[in-house]
């Protein structure tokens, strides 16, 4: 790893540059933080277990006809993908009321919506991802109409898709983030779904308890993150029953 260029670090990847011209590794890092990063901790072997299960629903979707960057997994911790030009939004898909929704509008948690949601988020740590209108990111030049379209169409099909995944596993798919990202080819332009699909960017119960099996359990002080998320890679048959958990602790620092 020391021997790659580094070019970007975030809250929770490292992407350095790839062994081809247009590609990055993607690494997972076992970091954890919440509300902006003024949360921070480490949940040791999320790292691994997010490389894996990103990856599973990676291919997937793009067993679906949804263009991704994936191209592979190298190791335990690093993906090899496209480079891809950020879209600097964030999107939010909602099937369920909870978290910043439910406070925003001051609804208790768990109903289901009549609909699902589509929210847009401008990608800004300082300023705390501030919600935005499709107004904002065509005026200020973040995507066009067109882009926008095409992102609320895989969004959606991405929504259906997943949450018959999960329900097939006895989870609900409450809601999830979705980041997107420009691939260039010869004169052509395609947009790609690019970051993770994980628990750090999921949340999901259990559909039967309605216990929380994502990074919520981190937030919220409520334990057992670890095998949280090793209880959603065995579920998706990713993590063999009773095979030695990489999770040993969880440390925080508020």
């Amino acid at each position: 790893m020391s021997r790659r260029k580094q070019i970007y670090e975030g809250k929770a990847k490292v992407m350095f540059e790839g062994p081809e011209p247009g590609t990055l590794v993607q690494y997972f890092k076992d970091d954890a933080t919440a509300f902006n990063n003024q949360k921070k901790g480490t949940i040791t072997g999320k790292g691994v277990l997010n490389n894996r299960i990103s990856e599973y629903l990676m291919m997937r979707l793009a067993e679906i006809g949804i263009p991704t960057h994936f191209i592979r997994r190298l190791n335990m911790r690093e993906q090899l993908v496209r480079q891809v030009e950020i879209i600097p939004i964030e999107v939010v898909v909602r099937n369920i009321i909870a978290g910043s929704l439910a406070k925003r509008f001051g609804m208790e948690e768990g109903g289901a919506l009549p609909r699902s949601i589509v929210e847009y988020y401008y990608k800004k740590d300082e300023l705390g991802d501030p919600m935005v209108s499709e107004e904002h990111i065509t005026c200020f030049g973040w995507a066009t109409t067109q882009d926008l379209d095409d992102i609320m169409q895989m969004s959606l099909r991405i929504n259906d898709f997943l949450t018959g995944l999960f329900l097939g596993i006895g989870i609900k798919l409450v809601d999830f983030k979705l980041e997107f990202g420009r691939v260039y080819e010869n004169d052509s332009m395609r947009l790609v779904l690019a970051d993770e699909i994980s628990p750090d960017n999921c949340r999901l119960w259990d559909l039967k308890t309605n216990e929380k099996l994502d990074k919520d359990r981190f937030r919220r002080d409520l334990g057992r993150v670890e095998e949280a998320y090793q209880e959603v890679a065995r579920r998706l048959g990713i993590l063999p029953e009773g095979a030695p958990g990489d999770a040993k602790g969880t440390e925080t620092v508020q």
